[in-house]
Order: structure tokens, then sequence, then C-alpha cells
């Protein structure tokens, strides 16, 4: 893929974003029906993944949620590109943040923060928080392979708030230099995608063994900044509200392990009460647990 071909993508894209959002959802719904019933993108991941997840739910059921689950999928990426050109009034009518007292209150004693959060929703709009949190944004990201030029675009899409855009490699490091700053920052880090397949963390999510990162819970424990969770809800088409959620004030009095124990437990909540708008494309489950490694047992809160 040529640099002149990518660079004609971003810039279709940039048009895109500009279209008002009716027009939007219903490119959406062809876009759905091609995805879906032509395409079948990932059907095979998809569908195993949610048969694995909820194996009491029938088969009808399923097909319900994976419907669901790719319509969505076609909104949300319509809607992260038009994050793009949106203006702060329209980010004020589709997006409610609930929680900013409680991030303020850390703010006022000089205390970074981590913000847990996972790819569900529109996780993508959360990047325009930086508009009412004093708290820096380090918005902890994956680089894109061999594609610059989209990188820029998502990076410039996801910063034109204030927000700042940190290779996931430079996590742990960041935590502790804002720290250090006049101004504390919030690490927000999506920790529900697939680690490495050397992880030693295992344990049951989802009905299914699964390993995850280790690094948020090194982090919280080594830098004792609080820990809240981030969860994104749908109230309609095109508009969310985001919860900010406490899970420890405290995090190097806990246990390490409790510190992501928690988090696993509220993001398996959320999923299991609406399974529809959680990234079922994605490949959780391709590695396998070694046998020499242990799986942490949990048991989750009601």
């Amino acid at each position: 893929m040529g640099k002149l071909f990518r660079n004609s993508i971003v810039s279709l894209l940039k048009a895109f974003s500009h279209l008002p959002f009716g027009v939007l959802y219903l490119i959406s719904d062809i876009l759905y029906a091609i995805v879906f019933h032509v395409v079948g993108y990932r059907k095979k991941v998809v569908y195993t993944n949610l048969r694995n997840s909820f194996p009491e739910k029938s088969e009808q059921e399923i097909d319900q949620i994976a419907r669901k689950f790719y319509h969505h999928l076609c909104d949300m990426g319509l809607e992260s590109i038009k994050l793009h050109s949106m203006s702060d009034e329209e980010l004020d009518k589709r997006l409610i943040v609930k929680g900013l007292d409680q991030t303020e209150k850390y703010f006022k004693q000089r205390k970074s923060m981590i913000l847990l959060g996972m790819h569900y929703n529109n996780w993508e709009w959360s990047a325009s928080l930086q508009r009412m949190a004093s708290h820096q944004l380090l918005m902890i990201y994956n680089p894109v392979r061999n594609n610059l030029e989209m990188e820029r675009f998502i990076l410039d899409m996801r910063e034109r708030f204030g927000g700042l855009s940190v290779p996931v490699h430079k996590s742990a490091r960041s935590a502790i230099q804002f720290d250090q700053t006049d101004r504390p920052g919030c690490l927000w880090l999506a920790a529900d995608q697939t680690p490495f397949q050397r992880t030693k963390f295992w344990t049951m999510f989802l009905n299914q063994e699964t390993p995850f990162f280790s690094g948020p819970e090194k982090i919280a424990y080594k830098t004792n900044q609080p820990v809240f969770f981030h969860h994104t809800q749908k109230l309609a088409r095109g508009k969310y509200q985001v919860n900010l959620i406490e899970l420890f004030a405290e995090p190097a009095k806990e246990k390490p392990e409790d510190i992501l124990m928690a988090y696993i437990d509220q993001m398996e909540k959320v999923i299991q009460e609406t399974p529809e708008y959680w990234l079922w494309s994605h490949r959780r489950w391709k590695h396998k647990r070694s046998p020499n490694v242990p799986l942490t047992e949990r048991t989750p809160k009601k």
C-alpha cells in the first residue's frame, strides 16, 4: 500500500467526518448489510467467542447478540471518524460524564490517577474528556503497523482536545513522570485485549481461561495512584454516558492481584449485562495457557 493511497484514504475519512449524523447512520445501515451478510467479517471469530462466553444461551440468542454487535460496530466506526470534526457543542449533546467530582478531588490533592477502560461501546469519544478534566489525560495506544498516515490521523483526532497519546511501552514511565510534575496525570488504558503469549497472569473470564496484561496492577501498586474504572453506557444511537467509578483510593495497600481482579469483575459484569457492545471480533482467546503457568482463582462479585 503506497503512501499516496494511504493519504487518499485519510483525506476521505476527514471528508466523511463532516457528514451529518443522519447520513452517517444511513451509511452504517448499508455497511452493516455488507459486513454481516456479504463479507461475513470475522463471523467465525465472533460466533465462537460468543458461544464460549455464554454457553447457557441458545443459538438464536447468540445470533441476536452477534447481529446487534455488527450493527453497533458499524455505527461506532463511523462515530469514531466523526470525532475528527465534532464541535464541543455537539459532544455536549451526545456525551454525558459522571464521576468527575471524584477525579477532581484527587487533582486538588495533586494526585495522579489510573483509568482502566475497555473496548466497549464508543471508547474513542472519551478522548474529549480532557475538555472537562483537570488531570492531563495520557491515552495509551498501540502504534499502527506500517501505516504512519493512519496513525497520525487517529492520534490527531484523539489529541485535538488536549490529551496526550503515549505508546504502550512508555506507559509506566509516563505514569511516574507525570506524578512528579505540577499537573497530575490520568493514565487511561484499555487492558481487556490479548497480551503476549508469555504472560504469567491467567484467570477465568467469561467462562474461559484468559490471559491479562499485568502492567496496570504493577503501575498502580508502584505509584499508589487512585484507580478508576471507565465504563461507557449507550443511552441511544449516538448518545453515551461515561461513568468514572473509583476502585481503589490507595492501591499500594492492596494485594497487587486484587487490583486487576477488581477491574476484571467490573468488566465481566458490564459485558454480561449488554454483551453486544464489546469488541467480539478481536481474537481474545487465541493463546492457550501453558501447563506451568498457574490459573489465578477469582470469585466474581455479585
